[in-house]
């Protein structure tokens, strides 16, 4: 299998050797799934990877696109989802998700 041109990586929450904290995780539900057929649906060479906190819980959930390095935050919606892959379709984040 080729390497992915980018990876998706979602917030879940997870600290070592606990249950998970924060928001992330309670927020995501469904959408991983809603991530990936919006990938195929697009064409778009990418992966989706689930990781631990990201430390950022207080503007979670929390997306982040390799190797841009590129952090959204509040990420708890299809429409977020869209707009951001969206974006990335455009080559331009989506801004109203941005972290800075």
């Amino acid at each position: 299998m080729a390497l992915p041109e980018k990876l998706i990586l979602v917030c879940q929450s997870f600290r070592v050797g606990k249950e998970p904290k924060g928001i992330c995780h309670k927020q995501t539900d469904g959408l991983l799934q809603y991530i990936e057929e919006g990938i195929l649906d697009r064409g778009l060479d990418m992966q989706v990877a689930t990781t631990g906190c990201l430390k950022q819980c207080e503007k979670g959930p929390i997306l982040v696109v390799q190797p841009d390095n590129i952090w959204f935050k509040g990420v708890n919606s299809e429409e977020a989802i869209d707009a951001i892959l969206d974006g990335i379709e455009a080559g331009e984040p989506a801004a109203d998700y941005l972290l800075s």
